[in-house]
């Protein structure tokens, strides 16, 4: 069998499908993901919730809901809800101008940083991954914010 044919046979393809053992490894996989999607998710939706309450910021419960967050970090922020969709623009497809609502995004996270008492330039640390959970979780529990000299 040539390679052309191989790609192009349809039983490889039902062979891994037909196959109970991939199949059952796929779904505990897809499973385990979206638990940890999850987890994440409520972890920084319950460290938002206690930033939202150390900036005094009303309606803290729009941490939970996944558009409304957007409004609420605009809110901690001192700025207008319309900020929100500038926020929301990230999520249409567009090569350069999505990197713009997620600048805006930083730069509302480093007025609420100086807020909390912590210096701004530490919401610049939201864009690396898994660094971002634990900026999240310090600004939201801990006690040892910068002290006014």
């Amino acid at each position: 069998m040539t390679g052309e044919e191989m790609i192009f046979n349809s039983d490889l393809y039902g062979d891994a499908i037909a196959n109970p053992g991939i199949m059952a490894a796929l779904v505990a996989f897809g499973f385990v993901f979206v638990l940890i999607l999850l987890a994440v998710y409520i972890y920084s939706a319950i460290a938002v919730l206690f930033i939202a309450r150390k900036t005094k910021t009303p309606n803290r419960w729009l941490a939970f809901v996944p558009i409304a967050n957007f409004y609420l970090l605009t809110q901690m922020a001192g700025k207008s809800g319309w900020w929100a969709l500038t926020i929301l623009l990230g999520f249409i497809p567009m090569p350069i101008l999505g990197l713009i609502p997620a600048g805006i995004a930083i730069w509302f996270f480093w007025i609420v940083a100086e807020k909390i008492k912590f210096p701004g330039w530490t919401s610049l640390l939201l864009i690396i991954p898994i660094v971002n959970l634990v900026i999240l979780g310090i600004w939201a529990w801990s006690r040892n914010s910068k002290k006014k000299r």
